[in-house]
């Protein structure tokens, strides 16, 4: 399959896997690219830019097809320092960045230095237009299903893919409630280049989480994911547990009044608890409404072979035959 994104970042086809903290490690993110995806490490996953490097060089070994890394610019209690994450990057040859968070302006020039392609992760039409001005070479649009953080306007992707295509000029990608071929098919013909799958790549053979993280995605309907943060205006997309319930019991109680201190023992510090030990009520982890589509644990090979072979039939065949 042939599409601008494909030929944008040079792989068979046009299916991205997200930046997971904890989850884009260099296993999943050279199996996702031998299968003809992107694969993506999670850059500040690695603790420093040494590690980073080193994570670089060990996908690199296991795979010579093109990979990304995500870089998440957030206000965290201690900044990273990202010129040394970008130099490492850089160093390593890695050609193409997910950013997300706030906006990667600021470091623009360095990627585009090292002739870096730039995929900024925006959950709005308007935050799209800024990243096309800024030199992003494409834009991941993310829906109000996506697991993670779906921005403050709620606006699904039936909607948001559409009116993107209205507005862009450069690719774009459709990420939120994407799973199979259908996802993939009904994205490009929404005006979508592709897919950007998260949640999905958790529930594969090569995501080194625990078992217990991949059995909670197949066990999950599309009714068990839960929004926290709303006030903060910080709203992220997470699946219900015990630490869920005791963050959205804060909530009720607090109101307008919530501070990030009054949940921050549910929320700082539960990645390496939850995907690493397993505590599956540790507190808050993101999953996408997509759980609900998500009922085995493939091979990356066997979930994108299965994708495109579904897209190719319901192209050529379903669609095809619907014209008179």
């Amino acid at each position: 399959m042939k599409t601008r994104i494909t030929e944008l970042l040079g792989i068979q086809y046009p299916i991205i896997q997200g930046g997971m903290h904890y989850v884009g490690l260099a296993e999943l993110a050279s199996a996702v690219s031998n299968a003809g995806g992107l694969g993506v490490i999670t850059g500040l996953t690695q603790k420093t830019p040494e590690l980073l490097a080193r994570e670089i060089a060990r996908c690199r070994e296991m795979t010579d097809k093109p990979f990304g890394v995500n870089l998440t610019f957030l206000p965290t209690f201690s900044a990273p320092p990202y010129p040394e994450y970008i130099a490492a990057i850089v160093e390593g040859g890695v050609k193409i960045v997910e950013t997300a968070g706030r906006s990667p302006e600021a470091h623009m020039a360095a990627f585009k230095a090292a002739g870096i392609k730039v995929i900024h992760k925006c959950t709005s039409v308007r935050h799209a237009l800024k990243a096309e001005k800024i030199g992003c070479d494409a834009v991941s649009m993310d829906g109000f299903e996506c697991g993670g953080h779906p921005g403050e306007d709620d606006v699904p992707n039936f909607i948001l893919l559409p009116r993107a295509a209205e507005e862009l000029t450069i690719p774009f990608v459709a990420s939120g409630g994407m799973a199979d071929g259908r996802s993939l098919v009904a994205a490009l013909a929404l005006g979508a280049d592709g897919v950007n799958m998260g949640t999905r790549f958790i529930a594969t053979q090569e995501a080194l989480v625990h078992a217990n993280v991949k059995q909670a995605i197949v066990a999950a309907s599309e009714l068990d994911t839960r929004l926290i943060m709303r006030s903060l205006r910080n709203t992220e997309r997470v699946i219900n547990n015990a630490g869920v319930e005791r963050i959205t019991a804060i909530e009720r109680e607090k109101g307008d009044a919530l501070k990030i201190d009054d949940i921050i023992n549910e929320v700082a510090g539960i990645y390496p608890r939850v995907m690493t030990d397993g505590d599956m009520d540790a507190g808050a982890w993101s999953c996408g409404m997509v759980a609900g589509l998500i009922h085995d644990i493939p091979t990356c090979q066997a979930l994108i072979d299965g994708i495109m072979g579904q897209a190719d039939q319901l192209i050529r065949d379903r669609l095809a035959g619907l014209l008179a």
